[in-house]
C-alpha cells in the first residue's frame, strides 16, 4: 500500500516508468486514413547556453542518469534544457524537456536539484543521482538482504521485495513475482518485512511469525507461509490473527506453538526492525517495493509487462 504519494509532475518517482509526462489531455479517436502516418518527432526548443551556468554535473552526466533510468522506454525521448547555478553553494538546478515518441505534441518538464557531492538528486525526495544511480542501493542489498530466499544462489541479478503481509497490493503482485522467477531462472528472489504499522495493526505481528518459519523450517516454509497468510489476509485482524497466523505456519509445516512463542521474542522482533532499517536506509516508502539491482520499482498498479522490461533493461546495464 502507498503511504505517500512520491509522484513528481514528470514522474521522477515511481522508477521513472509513467508512460505519460506533463499535463493530461483528452483523447480524441482519429479520423481513418489510407495508411498509418508516422508520428512526427518531438520538436524541443533550442538549447542556450546561457542556461548552462553550472559546473557540474554535466549534459553528459545527466544524459547518462536518464539513459539508466529511462532507457528501457523506448518511446521516451528528453532534452537537458539548463543546468544552473543557485544560491546553495554547489547545488544545481536541472530542467529536462520530456516527450513521447508518439505523442510529440505533448511536452512536460522535468526540475530537480544535484547535491554538491553529485550523488543525490533533490526534487519531491532525495534520489540517487549520477552516471550509475543504482549501483550503491544494489552494493547495500547484496551485503544487507538477508530475509528468505529462493532461486539462484548468485546475486548477479538481485531482486528484493520490500512488503508487508497486511497491504492489499503485496498480495496481488505475487503472481508477478512468481512469472518474474520463472522468465527469470538466474534470479535470486529475496523477501524483506515492511510492516506498515501506521495503518496495518497485524503487519509486524505476521512478520514476527514469518521471520520465525524461516528460522525454524528455512526458506521454504517460510514462502509457503507467506502464501498462506496472503490468501487468508482478511483474517489479519486483532481478533483473527493469532489463529490465521497459526494456521498458516502449520500449513507452512512449522510447530505453530513453537512460531507464536518465537514470534513475541526480542531475537524476532530485532529481526524485522532491521528489516525496517534496511528498507528505510534505501528509500522504501510504499509496499510493494521490488529493487531490481539496486533500482527501486514500486510495484502496485504496475503491467507484469513493464516490469520484465524494467529488468531486462537493467540485466542490459549491468552486463
Amino acid at each position: 500500500m502507498r503511504i505517500r504519494q512520491t509522484l513528481l509532475a514528470a514522474s521522477i518517482s515511481l522508477a521513472f516508468a509513467l508512460p505519460v509526462i506533463g499535463q493530461t489531455t483528452q483523447e480524441v479517436p482519429a479520423a481513418p486514413t489510407p495508411q498509418a502516418q508516422t508520428p512526427a518527432a518531438p520538436q524541443f526548443p533550442p538549447q542556450d547556453p546561457r542556461n548552462f551556468t553550472a559546473g557540474t554535473p554535466t549534459r553528459d552526466t545527466v544524459d547518462a542518469f536518464l539513459k539508466q533510468t529511462w532507457g528501457y522506454d523506448t518511446d521516451r525521448v528528453w532534452q537537458v534544457q539548463a543546468i544552473q547555478k543557485t544560491d546553495a553553494p554547489g547545488v544545481a538546478k536541472v530542467t529536462v524537456l520530456v516527450a513521447q515518441k508518439t505523442n510529440p505534441q505533448q511536452t512536460g518538464s522535468l526540475v530537480f536539484f544535484t547535491t554538491p557531492d553529485g550523488n543525490h538528486l533533490i526534487a519531491n525526495e532525495v534520489m540517487p543521482f549520477g552516471t550509475r544511480p543504482f549501483d550503491a542501493g544494489r552494493a547495500v542489498l547484496q551485503s544487507a538482504a538477508s530475509g528468505p530466499w529462493r532461486g539462484s544462489p548468485q546475486k548477479s541479478l538481485l531482486l528484493v521485495e520490500f512488503a508487508d503481509f497486511e497491504c492489499p497490493h503485496c498480495k496481488e503482485v505475487q503472481p508477478t513475482i512468481a512469472k518474474l522467477l520463472l522468465d527469470f531462472p538466474q534470479a535470486r528472489f529475496v523477501y524483506e518485512n515492511f510492516p506498515l504499522v501506521s495503518i496495518h495493526s497485524e503487519a509486524f505481528k505476521a512478520a514476527a511469525y514469518s521471520v520465525c518459519v524461516a528460522q525454524q523450517n528455512g526458506n521454504e516454509a517460510f514462502f509457503r507461509f507467506a502464501e498462506a497468510v496472503f490468501a487468508n489476509q482478511a483474517q489479519l485482524t486483532p481478533e483473527s490473527s493469532t489463529q490465521a497466523l497459526g494456521d498458516a505456519a502449520t500449513k507452512a509445516g512449522a510447530d505453530a506453538a513453537k512460531v507464536a512463542a518465537c514470534s513475541a521474542s526480542g531475537e524476532a522482533k530485532a529481526a524485522v526492525d532491521a528489516s525496517l532499517r534496511l528498507g528505510q536506509d534505501l528509500g522504501v516508502n510504499q509496499t510493494p517495493t521490488l529493487f531490481v539491482n539496486g533500482r527501486s520499482v514500486p510495484l502496485g498498479g504496475m503491467a507484469y509487462e513493464q516490469v520484465k522490461q524494467i529488468v531486462t533493461y537493467q540485466i542490459s546495464l549491468d552486463k
